[in-house]
């Protein structure tokens, strides 16, 4: 029987190994009705508790597959909506901290990207010419516009094949909300970077001219992740300094020339699988989330890897660190109590739409 929904007032003073129990018993009485998701950046306090992990599309595809009844996504807003686009209309899910956002999702939203595509239509037929292409780390009504508009959702890892297919369609692509992962992508298929303008939703025509537009095979959202635009060429540099025979791999979020100067390129699944398949004793410098790198450093050294973090300056994802154990902890004793609390739920004619495109995606990767 559902009854009054615990406040969160009365889990933010608790201590994290106090939180940290409340987790552990309440994940006892409810057994399978729930399914815990833990993103590899998210924080490790919290990681801990996850049933699953992996990235935002495995993950949601995952949960799917469960008997459970409720999805508490640790991750971020987009990936909790995924969740809810993928799973089974009675599974339910949750995020627990609705603050928990995207710096680069928010990027790029619904009306910025419609106005882009009027303005496209001043200079040729979008519908007939360019294909929407939008990263999994995007809104749903995003997905849902490229759903729409014959277009399709890529992550970091099937990205030029997504592009590839988008090409076979219309001769050109829009894509957001990240101009670095696009912009990899177009090189990896021989598109020249002059044939990739970056498309600036705050000004006119995306501060381009008639011809630039005509010209673009692919037009980058300037968009980015703030956590990968911290890595730059020089800390590479220094690495190879210091370490002659070390090895550098990065994600495609980060700037083109990083991605440029590493030894490998790839999604954070790309990341993991890569360096724990590697020789014994190799040193590594890691482009992306720190959380990511110290839990892979964690898991390899008894190996003689050593797995460095890529900048000197602290940068984890801020926004995915705000799903504490306090929140987890509350999300999980309210389920106990009947309570739902935060959940994600996109609309249905918004999911539908955003599933074409997922769909999509899935079928052509």
């Amino acid at each position: 029987m559902q009854t009054a929904t615990i406040n969160f007032d009365r889990f933010n003073a608790l201590a994290d190994r106090e939180a940290d129990e409340r987790i552990r018993a309440a994940k006892a009485k409810l057994g399978k009705k729930v399914v815990i998701l833990g993103h590899h950046y998210q924080r490790a306090d919290v990681f801990k508790h996850a049933d699953l992990s992996g990235d935002s599309l495995k993950l949601s595809r995952l949960a799917s597959q469960t008997d459970s009844e409720f999805i508490v996504f640790c991750g971020v807003h987009f990936m909790a909506e995924v969740a809810d686009i993928m799973s089974r209309p009675e599974q339910i899910s949750i995020l627990p901290d609705l603050a928990a956002g995207c710096s680069m999702a928010d990027m790029a939203n619904l009306s910025k990207v419609e106005r882009c595509w009027r303005e496209l239509s001043e200079v040729l037929d979008p519908d007939q010419q360019v294909t929407p292409v939008t990263y999994i780390n995007s809104a749903a009504d995003l997905k849902a516009f490229c759903g729409a508009h014959g277009g399709i959702v890529c992550t970091s890892s099937n990205a030029p094949t997504i592009l590839q297919w988008s090409f076979e369609q219309r001769e050109k692509v829009l894509f957001f909300p990240d101009q670095h992962l696009g912009r990899w992508s177009g090189h990896k298929m021989d598109i020249p970077l002059d044939d990739m303008m970056v498309w600036d939703p705050d000004l006119e025509m995306g501060g381009l001219t008639a011809e630039q537009i005509r010209r673009a095979k692919i037009l980058l959202w300037k968009g980015h992740c703030s956590v990968h635009q911290m890595f730059t060429p020089a800390h590479i540099l220094k690495f190879r300094n210091q370490h002659p025979d070390g090895i550098v791999i990065s994600h495609p979020e980060c700037a083109f020339e990083v991605c440029r100067q590493s030894d490998f390129v790839g999604s954070t699944e790309y990341i993991l699988t890569t360096v724990k398949a590697a020789a014994p004793n190799t040193h590594w410098l890691v482009g992306t989330e720190l959380n990511l790198v110290n839990r892979l450093a964690d898991e390899v050294k008894h190996e003689g890897k050593t797995v460095q973090f890529m900048s000197s300056t602290v940068c984890m994802c801020s926004t995915m660190q705000r799903i504490d154990p306090q929140h987890l902890a509350w999300t999980l004793e309210n389920l106990v109590d009947g309570n739902v609390v935060n959940q994600i739920k996109v609309p249905e004619h918004e999911a539908a739409l955003a599933k074409v495109s997922l769909d999509r995606m899935l079928a052509v990767s």
